[in-house]
């Protein structure tokens, strides 16, 4: 009895070092952790979603005109769950009716007769926090092998809408692509209608990722965010033409305007024609001097009151580890 009373203390004994020294370790994991930061670079793709290429499909949307981008990031890892992160994107987006519609022209002809296009570089500085689920340990040689993670910030992108300008609408000239917003597309700037949009919008990333170790000084990481932003106009389009388009200030904005009678679509260089006069029943689709036949709805920009547009993108990331400092007590 004696002994096994020994034992069982013994036991209990081991149970409470180990326990302590458990508690002890977590303790140190938590309070000895060695902020530490990193740079890295990424490149992936970019998708948007507006009034020229719908969040109704989401699939047609993200892939039909998928484009690309290319960031650089600054991470700085203060706990071993949490970090923040200062990231510039550049990247592309597009839109096209033609592209878009074409092959399901009898869905929404009116999206088709449109026919805009544009095209839009956005510069986008972000300031995210980011929650790793797996934590790093306490210095970068324990870092987690491998962490899902989450992020949500605020960003600001500076863009500017591009589009082509018709087919022979300058005879002497190719094909050129024009800045949209200082022309006042939806008569912005003329009396009785808004002021021209900014070329600066407010964006909210959010998204999630995944990273893994390589090594003691790099990191790779995929991820994939979303932007809402507060403008409708990444696209120039926000709202339904001027009734009467004199109010615009010249050819050049009346013709980047309403693109919907022109026979061939601007950005690709397509036959409209055809498959309009197809849709028609071989009927002439720009008959009456250029009017639309009746009974083919006409939309020849937005409708207010949508969702703003937004954008998408994709990253494949390599980090590369900023080893800390780490200070080494006085001899005494």
């Amino acid at each position: 009895m004696k002994n096994n009373l020994l034992i069982a203390s013994a036991l209990m004994t081991a149970a409470m070092v180990a326990t302590g020294t458990t508690e002890s370790a977590a303790q140190s994991r938590r309070t000895d952790f060695i902020p530490y930061s990193e740079v890295g670079i990424g490149v992936g793709t970019s998708s948007y979603y507006g009034e020229l290429s719908g969040y109704r499909k989401p699939i047609r949307s993200t892939f039909q005109l998928i484009r690309w981008n290319a960031g650089l990031m600054y991470t700085r890892h203060f706990t071993p769950h949490f970090a923040a992160r200062a990231g510039f994107t550049y990247a592309r987006i597009v839109g096209d009716d033609y592209t878009y519609n074409r092959k399901n022209a009898a869905e929404d002809i009116a999206l088709y007769v449109r026919n805009l296009h544009f095209r839009n570089d956005l510069k986008e500085f972000a300031l995210t926090g980011i929650y790793k689920f797996v934590g790093d340990g306490r210095n970068t040689n324990y870092r987690a092998k491998f962490t899902p993670y989450i992020f949500a910030g605020i960003a600001l992108a500076a863009h500017s809408p591009e589009a082509k300008t018709p087919v022979n609408f300058e005879p002497d000239q190719e094909q050129r692509w024009v800045k949209l917003q200082p022309l006042g597309t939806e008569g912005q700037g003329q009396p009785g209608y808004a002021k021209p949009y900014s070329l600066v919008a407010v964006a909210i990333p959010v998204g999630f990722g995944f990273r893994y170790m390589l090594n003691e000084r790099f990191n790779v990481a995929a991820e994939i965010s979303y932007r809402f932003t507060g403008t409708d106009y990444l696209d120039d389009v926000g709202a339904p033409g001027p009734a009467d388009p004199s109010v615009l200030k010249d050819d050049l904005a009346r013709a980047m305007s309403n693109r919907s009678l022109e026979p061939t679509a601007a950005r690709k260089g397509g036959d409209r024609e055809q498959q309009l006069r197809d849709f028609l029943t071989g009927q002439d689709p720009f008959a009456n001097n250029g009017a639309l036949l009746p009974g083919v709805p006409e939309r020849t920009r937005g409708a207010k009151g949508v969702l703003n547009d937004g954008y998408m993108t994709t990253s494949i990331q390599l980090h590369y580890v900023l080893l800390p400092k780490i200070k080494c007590p006085p001899v005494k």
